[in-house]
């Protein structure tokens, strides 16, 4: 399969499968953008920056960016004023951005490959503990009003279990990058175990 063309929208955050992003949208080249993903039913690419700024005029380092993002796909948009747009918009697939360039306006535009999707597999049966601390984790941050997990929810599934914890933990920038990237997702939720018991939030049986 040929690489297609996707417009890319570098951001100071990593998005996973199926994680939700929300967007306050005011430039022009992104706004452009999501009018036209919007019109086009089609999703653009998610980068993490590591370098620079996505808003033009604000500092002078050069953009950087990782080569491997999140398609994201449009869920819901709103305009509660003229020039900003408000969005909710889903992580698909995960892809390699080949041969980035940047348009006049300043957009970035890049040839996409696409990486596999996870198996689906179930957690371990050690990981047990971890699986119950995510379902606990959403009900809590939901009686919060804070419903930043969407649906459906997928407790069986070892890799939607590590994306969403990798989505919620305190953890640096490039460390969710390298777990994002992880093509195996029973070892990205073994890295989150591991960094859940030794902060102590999962405790081994007793």
């Amino acid at each position: 399969m040929q690489p297609t063309e996707i417009p890319l929208f570098p951001l100071g955050t990593v998005l996973f499968p199926d994680g939700l992003l929300p967007l306050k949208v005011f430039e022009a080249r992104y706004l452009d953008l999501v009018g036209r993903c919007l019109r086009e039913r089609t999703p653009f690419g998610v980068v993490a920056l590591v370098g620079g700024s996505e808003v033009r005029g604000q500092g002078k380092t050069a953009v950087r960016f990782e080569p491997v993002g999140t398609l994201a796909e449009l869920i819901e948009v709103d305009s509660p004023q003229q020039g900003i747009l408000i969005a909710r918009c889903r992580g698909t697939q995960r892809f390699e951005a080949v041969a980035p360039r940047q348009q006049a306006d300043g957009l970035w535009l890049a040839d996409l490959r696409a990486l596999p999707d996870d198996d689906v597999v179930a957690p371990d049966a050690a990981l047990a503990a971890t699986v119950r601390g995510l379902a606990t984790a959403i009900a809590a941050l939901k009686e919060q009003d804070a419903d930043i997990v969407l649906e459906p929810h997928r407790f069986d599934d070892a890799g939607w279990v590590a994306n969403r914890w990798c989505e919620l933990l305190p953890i640096p920038q490039a460390a969710k990058q390298k777990l994002m990237e992880l093509p195996d997702p029973q070892l990205r939720l073994r890295l989150v175990d591991d960094y859940l018991r030794g902060k102590g939030v999962i405790t081994p049986p007793a």
